[in-house]
């Protein structure tokens, strides 16, 4: 089982650097249009974009999402190159996976980034499908300890489980067990969908749980589904393709989770691709932002490379809250008042040829 998972992970990385339609660049938040202040009335030196988050100051509210980890020379030098950079910028980071490190030990130095980010936001990262196949709160504490983390992500993915050829299906009753795990961990756990969006009525069950924390993950960005397609036995199962768009565009779940605004911690991800989409988020409600693919080509190379991108879309988001008159974190914060106007709704449906 760990060779083929490590071999999985490899697969992955593969097939979403030789497909550039992996990433599906719907570009939604290009439907959210803010307003433009020719006067904004402060200096761009004034604008502070850092943003504290689980008690630790970050210089603005970028998590490195989880993308890959396993007992290979590769995925070993992107989470390094990562972590380093995620350390130099005070950026949050997450690992990938955790699960192949409980089937082969030497996977788990992978994950070990700790030592290369002493200081700043780390998460740790297991399948919620997991807690239905023997998975336990000692995995999810071991889990927690091998990435030194500060919180533990859950990640949802029924769809891509259910195209992939080795999928785990099982998700029955996987509310209540989180909920077991949220109560007995000592981090903070996070819900997290993987491309397809969290809908208000699954964030409202994990909150009756205890879960207090959500990424939306919606649609727009890499598609797993697709990933999964190229990964069938059979050629003629299209199925990855078939729901390669599947799920909630990552604007409208972050909009949908407004009643509940007061009550949970949101971090949006899911085909952000610019600080303009992050400022979007952040007016939507978000207090984190979520981006993989921009960095997976600049982590094969170094983290000089990690940090160049990372520096690039911190300058995107402060000009953005510049042109907005916004000179800190909490003015941008929940702030709908920003948006001039939005054509989400025509633009999707002219989008799909309705």
């Amino acid at each position: 089982m760990s060779d083929q998972i490590n071999e999985r992970k490899s697969e992955h990385i593969r097939i979403i650097n030789s497909d550039e339609n992996v990433e599906r660049g719907k570009s939604y938040f290009d439907f959210i249009h803010l307003k433009h202040r020719a006067l904004p009335e402060i200096d761009l030196a004034q604008v502070d974009p850092s943003v504290t988050f689980m008690g630790k100051k970050l210089s603005f509210p970028l998590l490195i999402s989880s993308m890959t980890g396993g007992h290979h020379d590769l995925v070993r030098r992107i989470n390094k190159n990562l972590a380093i950079a995620a350390e130099a910028t005070g950026v949050a980071m997450g690992v990938g996976s955790q699960r192949v490190m409980f089937d082969n030990p030497d996977a788990r130095k992978s994950f070990e980034i700790r030592r290369h980010a002493p200081s700043t936001l780390l998460f740790a990262n297991l399948g919620a499908v997991q807690l239905n196949y023997g998975f336990d709160i000692s995995h999810c504490r071991e889990a927690v300890a091998a990435a030194g983390a500060d919180g533990l992500y859950f990640h949802l993915n029924p769809l891509q489980e259910a195209v992939q050829p080795e999928g785990d299906t099982n998700f029955s009753n996987l509310a209540a067990r989180i909920g077991e795990i949220a109560k007995k961990l000592h981090v903070p756990v996070i819900l997290k969908e993987v491309g397809a969006g969290l809908e208000l009525d699954d964030v409202l069950l994990a909150y009756e749980h205890g879960v207090k924390y959500f990424d939306v993950a919606g649609s727009g960005g890499t598609s797993w589904s697709r990933i999964e397609y190229y990964r069938q036995n059979d050629e003629k199962d299209n199925i990855g393709l078939l729901f390669q768009d599947w799920g909630n565009p990552t604007p409208l779940a972050l909009r949908a989770l407004r009643p509940l605004h007061d009550k949970i911690t949101v971090i949006s991800s899911g085909g952000l691709r610019s600080g303009i989409d992050m400022a979007k988020s952040v007016i939507l409600g978000a207090k984190l932002c979520g981006m993989a693919k921009p960095f997976l080509k600049p982590a094969t190379e170094s983290a000089d490379a990690v940090i160049h991108t990372i520096e690039k879309f911190k300058k995107e988001f402060t000009v953005a809250m510049f042109l907005l008159g916004v000179k800190d974190f909490d003015q941008l914060f929940f702030n709908e008042s920003f948006i001039a106007y939005s054509t989400f709704e025509k633009g999707l449906f002219d989008e799909r040829g309705y």
